[in-house]
């Protein structure tokens, strides 16, 4: 490593952001410009450890501790080409990766791990400064043509890495712009679009080419596209929604999540939408921990929201590790999101019983406080006696997870799926010949840096499928792997 001592020399730290105050005005990335000298501080902090244990912690296999040495000798060209090797949009996950390798940082055992998602982040950004994130084409076609439905990260990678291994690639997604989940699911203050539209433009310019407003199985025919395309790779996602069937659900101000944080997506890139679900000069009540549910709150405070209540089902998190989550694992402990930072109010253990309303609107939520008892070996729910209440809520967010892909398309395609709905593959591969799935439709509701992992490695299964063998690399899995 460039300096051996880094860890001793320099603390972590991380750019600044905005003032909650100022930032929840407008929906642009809350982080402020970070010195390119400190950013090599934080790249000398990684140790040389032996045996990396962020390489198990990352999914997608990232060669962390050499990118690190590279940004520390300031060799931005060596460090993206480090990067890339592993990861097709560093861009995406030095943003909105939860950073599990962060988690498994040797450093991490005793000091604040090295900080490596804000040094992918900036690797990425300065090798699209500098121009060494480019437009490069295949040198050859193998004249096979591959179908990807979703345009989300793992339709993405797939597609990015057959059209590397030279075949030709067409992506169909059903909105009316290509990103999925990065381009509506997820704020812009988290992920602004230009930086979708950065990457989408190279991959237009290697080749790919992206159909919009193209849902397979109603506006394109499933026959047709298994007679026009030599493999297809479904890519849609776990887009159905877990509901809560209980007295309300239906009254008007009981949402989706992604409902909400969709139509503000569109919103925010200038497109007119037909329905409005907003928190303006309301009390709002996130139902859900995650972080869908985190981006429901910083997206209620930029609406206005008069109050914002989080509730989760599970006890408060603990704020350290645990006998059960030792280092290297993921720990479960206590997250504040940047949308936490901007205010409202959590709540754990509390359990929703009903929404309550007034000619068909809702007016309160009935929520009860609980305790996890063991019984036999089991935790259950128990609701503790005289907590039940009622607190104001004009609009009350679902947060609470998806379950499946939804089927018509599966079913077009004959297509068989497991017995939670999801796609039934080995590996890979589905049940019917040439045609393959990757990401959350595969393996259920899951992080970005899976999906891009996944998307990899079921470009390099059809790869194989077509050719007979693959060029493109396979995630090496070590004997310290833990994923």
């Amino acid at each position: 490593m460039g300096k051996l001592d880094g860890f001793l020399t320099y603390d972590r730290e991380l750019p600044g952001s905005r003032p909650p105050e100022d930032r929840v005005g407008d929906f642009k990335e809350i982080y402020e410009p970070f010195p390119e000298e400190k950013t090599k501080n934080q790249a000398a902090r990684c140790m040389d450890c032996g045996i990396p244990f962020c390489h198990s912690g990352c999914p997608l296999g990232n060669i962390i501790p050499e990118f690190n040495d590279a940004v520390y000798q300031e060799d931005w060209e060596e460090a993206i080409s480090i990067l890339q090797s592993t990861n097709n949009f560093p861009e995406f996950t030095g943003r909105i990766c939860p950073a599990p390798c962060e988690a498994s940082c040797v450093l991490g055992i005793n000091k604040p791990p090295v900080a490596i998602e804000h040094i992918e982040k900036t690797i990425a950004e300065k090798a699209f400064e500098l121009g060494y994130i480019k437009a490069n084409p295949p040198r050859h076609r193998t004249g096979k043509k591959v179908a990807v439905i979703g345009s989300g990260p793992a339709g993405l990678a797939a597609a990015d890495q057959l059209n590397k291994a030279g075949h030709w690639v067409t992506v169909f997604e059903r909105e009316n712009q290509i990103g999925g989940l990065l381009r509506y699911g997820i704020p812009d203050f988290k992920l602004e679009k230009i930086v979708v539209d950065r990457r989408l433009d190279l991959m237009s310019e290697e080749g790919i080419t992206f159909k919009k407003n193209a849902e397979v199985g109603k506006s394109i025919n499933p026959e047709a596209v298994k007679s026009d395309f030599d493999a297809i790779v479904i890519c849609t996602g776990a887009t159905q929604a877990r509901d809560l069937n209980i007295a309300g659900r239906e009254l008007d101000g009981v949402h989706y999540a992604m409902d909400f944080l969709t139509l503000q997506n569109k919103q925010v890139a200038g497109f007119e939408t037909t329905e409005e679900i907003t928190a303006k000069e309301k009390n709002v009540v996130v139902i859900g921990g995650g972080d869908t549910g985190s981006d429901c709150i910083g997206t209620s405070h930029r609406q206005g929201a008069k109050s914002v209540l989080q509730l989760e089902l599970m006890p408060k998190p603990q704020l350290e590790r645990g006998e059960k989550d030792p280092w290297p694992l993921w720990p479960m402990t206590l997250r504040t999101s940047s949308s936490h930072e901007e205010g409202g109010d959590r709540k754990w253990s509390t359990l929703t019983k009903s929404f309550k309303g007034e000619q068909g609107k809702l007016t309160h939520i009935e929520l009860v406080d609980i305790e996890w008892v063991d019984n036999d070996g089991r935790k259950e729910l128990r609701e503790i006696e005289g907590s039940s209440r009622l607190v104001p809520c004009e609009l009350a967010l679902l947060a609470i997870g998806f379950t499946n892909p939804e089927h018509p398309l599966l079913e077009s395609f004959d297509v068989k799926t497991t017995k939670s709905g999801l796609v039934k593959a080995d590996k890979y591969k589905t049940s019917q010949e040439g045609i393959f799935t990757a990401g959350d439709a595969r393996r259920g509701q899951s992080l970005v840096v899976w999906a891009i992992m996944e998307g990899r490695e079921a470009a390099r299964a059809v790869d194989k499928f077509l050719l007979g063998k693959s060029v493109l690399p396979a995630k090496k899995k070590s004997a310290y792997q833990l994923s």
